[in-house]
């Protein structure tokens, strides 16, 4: 009975202890919110009383032009009016000494003297300034410049307000392409709220998962952000696909605020992403990341010419190897030998993939291909087994480029390529290689495979690195539509 009322009250307590944490978070929450809402509107009311202080200087700035204008008008058209009336003065000033001089003519008896006095006279009025004087006004009293009218402006001071939050976005799915490793992203705008006054700009955020039942959870990474967008769509270029899915959301901003995020859509990114399987490496390879370099053991073995010269008489490899025993302290699954092979960490076995190589700077010769894992033995190279194929590069002596499979060979007369592309669909059984630069086909091998596929690489002097996580490039399209081939070896 006891141990029955403690299982109950085990349950009460993991209850209550559960509410209680529930509770904490709930007041830790609304503790955050209130915070968070008390600087909000400290910042919001400070941002109002700057546009504020800017919208008063403004319109003083404004009166004083305008004041400046009236000023302006008004003493231009003082002068004048000054210059009429000094002028109009003087003129009145002579008109009436003339016109005393004419009265008191008319009094004059001696007819010598009035011919005389009025001769002056004559010759006065024709010179006098009041007959040359105009008398219209040079300005009119009213202010032309007096002309502004506020009833807009005051109208939309009355209708000022905030400026609004943008709606979210809605992401156009139809027109969503992913393509080469580059995401093309389109949506529709919720709509211009009233004063928002064009002035709407977009941000993107998109993050790479692997799930795709959980949208608006924080996820496996952290957001990657696009700002400024000032059209409605944007393509995302130079994308690595390790994962399967790309989760996007957009959202509308204005020059005071952003708005919340658009519903978030899933675009599967799905692309064959692989890394070197470092306990495959042969000991003198070194694995780093995506790069591999071969890194001879002991003194003579930094010199390849002398290594060259030692085993020249070796009959396995056309390529100067060091010593064979050079892997014999190497694990039970590495490459040894004059193998100077590594293999990839993931297997195909359906589907299409692709990947590509690029050698380093001071590479002499290398193999890219594929393998069945089970058909390579520890001392085998690539292309010498019926479960192997590859590319073959060299430029030790002379420069050579070969298809390679079951120990045959094929010639290819084509540059030494600085990035080469893989191409294997496995249901169909085909395998291609790419001059990725020039976008030339190689060489296809056509067969039926059997077993699960291994990325396989040999490296002898100098290094390689790859690029996985890409999708199958769109140019594969022009070699696969019509089928092109170099030769077919088969098994």
């Amino acid at each position: 009975m006891m141990d029955t009322q403690k299982e109950a009250l085990c349950r009460i307590i993991s209850t209550l202890a559960n509410k209680n944490e529930e509770l904490q978070s709930f007041l830790e929450a609304v503790d955050n919110t209130l915070t968070g809402l008390q600087e909000e509107s400290l910042k919001v009311t400070a941002e109002l009383e700057a546009e504020l202080e800017h919208l008063s200087s403004a319109l003083e700035e404004k009166g004083a032009e305008l004041r400046d204008a009236i000023k302006e008008e008004k003493q231009r058209k003082e002068a004048g009016l000054q210059k009429q009336m000094a002028e109009g003065g003087a003129a009145l000033l002579s008109c009436e000494e003339l016109l005393q001089f004419a009265n008191h003519t008319l009094t004059i008896t001696n007819e010598e003297e009035f011919l005389k006095a009025a001769k002056q006279i004559k010759e006065r009025v024709t010179m006098a300034p009041a007959f040359r004087l105009t008398t219209r006004l040079v300005a009119s009293e009213n202010m032309s410049q007096f002309n502004v009218d506020f009833s807009a402006e005051r109208a939309g001071l009355q209708r000022l307000h905030f400026l609004p939050v943008p709606r979210a976005p809605e992401i156009d799915v139809s027109s969503c392409v992913v393509c080469d490793n580059d995401i093309t992203v389109a949506w529709q705008p919720a709509g211009e709220a009233e004063g928002d006054g064009g002035q709407r700009r977009y941000e993107l955020e998109y993050r790479k998962t692997n799930r795709d039942d959980s949208l608006r959870a924080a996820g496996d990474a952290c957001w990657e952000k696009i700002l400024d967008i000032s059209d409605t769509h944007v393509t995302i270029s130079g994308l690595k696909f390790e994962t399967r899915f790309v989760v996007i959301r957009v959202r509308a901003k204005n020059k005071a605020a952003a708005g919340e995020f658009s519903e978030p859509v899933v675009m599967e990114t799905r692309a064959f992403s692989f890394g070197f399987d470092a306990a495959t490496a042969h000991a003198e390879l070194k694995v780093q990341g995506d790069t591999v370099t071969w890194e001879p053991q002991g003194v003579k073995g930094h010199d390849p010419r002398l290594r060259g010269k030692e085993n020249k008489s070796s009959s396995r490899s056309a390529t100067p190897s060091p010593n064979k025993n050079a892997g014999s302290r190497a694990g039970r699954d590495r490459f040894a030998g004059e193998s100077y092979t590594v293999l990839g960490d993931k297997e195909m076995a359906g589907g299409c993939h692709y990947w590509e190589l690029r050698p380093l700077a001071d590479w002499k010769s290398f193999s890219v291909g594929v393998a069945y894992r089970a058909s390579l033995g520890r001392f085998d190279q690539l292309g010498k087994s019926s479960g192997s194929w590859c590319l073959h590069a060299s430029q030790w002596l002379q420069s050579s480029l070969a298809a390679k499979h079951n120990n045959k060979a094929k010639a290819l007369d084509w540059p030494l390529p600085q990035r080469i592309g893989v191409y294997c669909d496995y249901d169909n059984g085909d395998l291609s290689f790419i001059d990725a630069e020039r976008r030339r086909l190689l060489h296809s091998f056509k067969t039926k495979f059997s077993q699960p596929l291994l990325p396989a690489f040999t490296v002898w002097c100098g290094g390689i690195t790859i690029a996985t996580g890409l999708q199958v490039p769109s140019f594969m399209g022009n070699f696969l539509s019509t089928n092109q081939s170099l030769s077919n070896l088969s098994q």
